[in-house]
């Protein structure tokens, strides 16, 4: 992903020599007023192979090709609209700022109405010593620097957004030292290697901002079948079923999904009996984000009041690693 063509001579990652590491790093608070894992997700994470392919910092795969910052991303658009803020990491001044850019998916923009502005509105922060913050995608008017002002860490900035090149709600967050591309999750590592390097997050509660290899970001019931388009606008969250419903959907989406993974969702009735169940397919290849569901369409008057069961497990490798059990109330007295 391109940034800011005004900021400065960009270094895109491992293209420029890693800076030297200091014996004081600059550390960086959470960018997102979220909950890691909750309420937001790590979507990619610094590419750290110069070549062609891709390396994350713990030798897993979620990053592309090039990529220079850490994504991190919104559940979907419902919750990008009740206003999610994005804050400074550090204390530093604001460098550059852009705003004016429309919140639209870049696949119904086209990569061409975006040219040159890739990173949407956006702030860049300077922190000293030749540190310095980038935060892209934000949402349109929501900015509340300029250029000049001195801004504490954790100070609102704007708001996550859907600008410029993307195609989901999240804030790219890039880090720079003397204008080489730093990941904050493995500061002073050597290119072409992961494992290696030191984290430049401060901790927030009990520990610093970790690794998973794969998420689930979404997991929910619907009366009728389920898109991708739907989970990613938030709108299916008020489409529950009820007594008289055509259908009990079960959902879930994931992201940071590999070759080969197996998934199974299943549906079970307030008497425990499995009433929908899907197997998918090995998958084929890597999957930023994947979603599957299991249904069941109704065949009395009304469904049998009680509590509807779903299960969804992931299994890498013959071992399962992400399991989620969530749960609708049906037909059931408040």
């Amino acid at each position: 992903m391109k940034t800011f063509v005004f900021a400065f001579a960009l270094c895109t990652v491992m293209a420029c020599a890693t800076a030297s590491p200091s014996s004081e790093p600059q550390l960086f608070a959470w960018p997102v007023a979220c909950d890691l894992g909750r309420t937001c997700f790590i979507q990619n994470y610094v590419d750290h192979d110069p070549s062609d392919k891709t390396l994350d910092f713990r030798c897993g795969r979620r990053t592309y090709d090039g990529h220079d910052g850490t994504d991190i991303r919104l559940p979907d658009l419902d919750v990008q609209r009740t206003g999610v803020a994005v804050v400074a990491a550090a204390s530093g001044r604001v460098a550059h700022t852009r705003d004016g850019i429309d919140d639209v998916s870049v696949k119904v923009a086209g990569k061409a109405a975006v040219a040159g502005r890739e990173c949407g509105n956006g702030a860049v922060v300077e922190h000293g010593n030749g540190w310095s913050t980038q935060y892209c995608h934000m949402a349109k008017g929501s900015l509340r620097v300029k250029p000049g002002d001195s801004v504490s860490a954790g100070q609102t900035l704007g708001l996550v957004g859907l600008s410029g090149n993307t195609e989901f709600p999240h804030l790219h967050f890039t880090v720079r030292q003397s204008r080489a591309v730093v990941d904050p999750f493995a500061e002073a590592g050597v290119k072409g290697e992961c494992n290696v390097g030191r984290s430049l997050w401060l901790q927030t509660g009990s520990a610093a901002p970790g690794y998973r290899p794969t998420e689930i970001i979404n997991a929910g019931f619907a009366d009728r079948a389920v898109t991708m388009d739907e989970i990613e606008a938030g709108e299916i969250k008020r489409s529950l079923p009820g007594p008289h419903s055509a259908a009990i959907v079960a959902y879930v989406r994931a992201i940071g999904l590999q070759a080969e993974d197996e998934q199974v969702i299943e549906l079970r009735s307030p008497q425990g009996q499995v009433i929908a169940e899907y197997r998918a397919p090995e998958l084929p290849r890597d999957q930023a984000q994947y979603f599957i569901s299991a249904g069941r369409k109704r065949a009395g008057a009304a469904w049998p009041p009680g509590t509807y069961t779903a299960t969804y497990t992931l299994r890498r490798n013959d071992i399962e690693i992400e399991r989620t059990v969530f749960k609708v109330a049906i037909g059931e007295p408040r």
